[in-house]
């Protein structure tokens, strides 16, 4: 007879055995973690600048995105701050980019200036690649207008390559942007995410029930085509977009991510868009895309709607060695969680799961699969705040400002929201936006940066109390990219896989860290990791102990990191 039996047989007479179930819940509830906010100490200074002046513009209520990314090589993730501006004829300040520099002792240093990132533009979201493969990450910015390309010299600086590169000269209301090979050459590729067809000048006017000015929804507009530029490998890109099968006015898209529907070892893109059905494109593997987000089930909700898909990431949330597909949507619409079925199909689980209900009044944005308390299963988090600051106005229960989500894994196919025993400062209502992780302390943990609209960056620091360990794992390609997007690494133990993919983009305008980090519990070695890079090619290691930060390089044998 175990403990917990053994005091309920005993209290029952007395009547306690109601009393221990309380008790045990209590414990099962306590996270086994805390988010504490450090944003003051870690010397983060920012505040993003909608550039609102009055007239209700659409692009003021998107928001911006964030980054993790060791722009020095150092071995510690730095941050990246997008910001928006004030609009042509109404200048009341600047506000550029904001690059932070990881001090290695918990704070950051503004090094904007020094690293020649103090560009003016209306932001809005940011990918990081090594698209030149020179061991030094280069940022792409999209905005509204003309996005930037910003090469990384290795020396501490950067440099605006947009119009060498090919990219120039193309004006858009773009999002979302990620990196990624889709052709096996080695070369990183690009995909961006464009909106409505927006400008300042073809406003739309959009009247409220007293015939004042309000934000237009995204019906009011066209949609466009997202972009797909194939790396030359010469520093210049070529615009692949029409040829590719990419080509699509009808879209309206906030959000992508790569998974690998089919398991052919070939990247594929899942893209959330805003009131128009959700896309995937299927990799041919001859240069071409097949759009399939109809037959594989992730196009509408459940009700065969289209909904407002905000943010987006994949992940293996239920250890099958499949990704499943989280999108973030509008108030009342939940959040879309999609499990991978048979090859290629999948199904929305979100109310079964809870996930639903939990996110059913919310207006989710920025979105990551991560495993928070270290116990080997995936848990989402979810950034979520209204697009109208008068919303309460008109629907009491729905704020503007909004509590963020933590789902956590709950190992038997449900989610429980753990936001508030996470923390209060955590289960703050805020107008979330951008969302991303990163273990930026080096402790083994992954930590979170979270962007609000016209209002500051936030980073909490996650302290795991549980006594979890991790791996961490840091992938370079040499035949393939070098960042090793598109690799996959599966951790085996205990009748245990654990499966994830390098990828560049997700979430809501941002992107995390590129190095893994798999929880493993209280285990000291794990039996088997096997790294499969793009093109199929694996490399398996036995016996690795836990508690430690590796590197793989393609064909060389696994190295700590200290």
């Amino acid at each position: 007879m175990n403990r917990r039996a053994f005091l309920a047989a005993a209290a029952g007479a007395a009547g306690l055995a109601p009393l221990i179930d309380i008790v045990a819940r209590a414990a099962q509830d306590v996270p086994g973690f805390r988010l504490v906010d450090v944003t003051g100490a870690s010397g983060l200074r920012f505040v993003h600048n909608t550039g609102a002046y009055g007239e209700k513009l659409l692009p003021e209520t998107m928001g911006a995105g964030c980054a993790f990314l060791d722009y020095d090589a150092d071995g510690w993730p730095d941050i990246l701050l997008v910001n928006g501006c004030d609009w042509p004829g109404h200048r009341r300040t600047r506000s550029t980019l904001q690059l932070y520099r990881n001090n290695r002792d918990g704070t950051f240093t503004d090094v904007t200036v020094a690293a020649g990132l103090d560009v003016e533009l209306y932001g809005m979201g940011v990918a990081v690649g090594d698209y030149d493969n020179d061991g030094f990450p280069d940022i792409y910015v999209t905005a509204v207008g003309q996005n930037r390309l910003f090469r990384n010299t290795g020396r501490g600086t950067f440099v605006d390559v947009t119009e060498t590169s090919g990219l120039g000269g193309r004006e858009a209301f773009s999002t979302s942007a990620l990196w990624f090979d889709y052709d096996h050459d080695g070369l990183l590729d690009l995909f961006v995410c464009n909106y409505v067809r927006w400008s300042p000048e073809h406003d739309v006017f959009c009247g409220g029930p007293d015939g004042s000015r309000i934000y237009c929804t995204p019906e009011a507009y066209r949609g466009d085509t997202c972009w797909l530029f194939r790396n030359r490998g010469d520093g210049t890109f070529e615009d692949v977009t029409a040829t590719s099968g990419i080509f699509d006015t009808s879209s309206k898209s906030l959000g992508v991510a790569l998974i690998d529907a089919n398991d052919d070892g070939w990247a594929d893109l899942v893209v959330a868009n805003d009131t128009q059905p959700n896309k995937l494109f299927l990799n041919l593997r001859n240069g071409r895309f097949r759009e399939a987000g109809l037959s594989a089930g992730v196009a509408f909700s459940t009700e065969g709607r289209a909904r407002a898909g905000m943010g987006i990431d994949t992940g293996d949330f239920d250890n099958t060695g499949r990704a499943g597909i989280a999108i973030t949507n509008f108030d009342q619409e939940m959040i879309g969680l999609y499990r991978a079925q048979a090859l290629g199909l999948y199904e929305d689980v979100a109310i079964p799961t809870g996930v639903g209900g939990a996110s059913r009044s919310r207006l989710g944005f920025g979105c990551v699969f991560a495993d928070m308390n270290l116990d080997g299963w995936l848990d989402l988090v979810v950034a979520n705040g209204h697009i109208d600051e008068t919303i309460r106005t008109r629907r009491a229960e729905v704020g503007h400002a909004q509590p963020p989500l933590l789902l956590v894994n709950q190992r038997d196919g449900r989610f429980v929201d753990r936001a508030i025993e996470a923390g209060r400062a955590f289960a703050t209502p805020r107008v979330g936006r951008g969302l991303a992780y990163a273990d930026f302390d080096r402790d083994g943990d992954v930590d979170l940066l979270m962007t609000t609209n016209g209002g500051p960056a936030v980073l909490f620091r996650n302290d795991v109390s549980n006594g979890h360990r991790s791996i961490r794992l840091t992938l370079q390609g040499r035949r393939v990219n070098r960042d090793a997007i598109g690799a996959t690494v599966q951790l085996h133990h205990d009748g245990i896989v654990q499966t994830r993919m390098v990828k560049s983009g997700s979430s809501y305008l941002s992107q995390s860290e590129l190095p893994l980090t798999f929880g493993v519990g209280t285990r000291d070695v794990v039996p088997r990791l096997v790294v499969t890079w793009p093109g199929g090619r694996t490399q398996e290691f036995r016996n690795v102990r836990t508690g430690r930060a590796y590197r793989c390089v393609e064909g060389e044998l696994l190295r700590a990191v200290e």
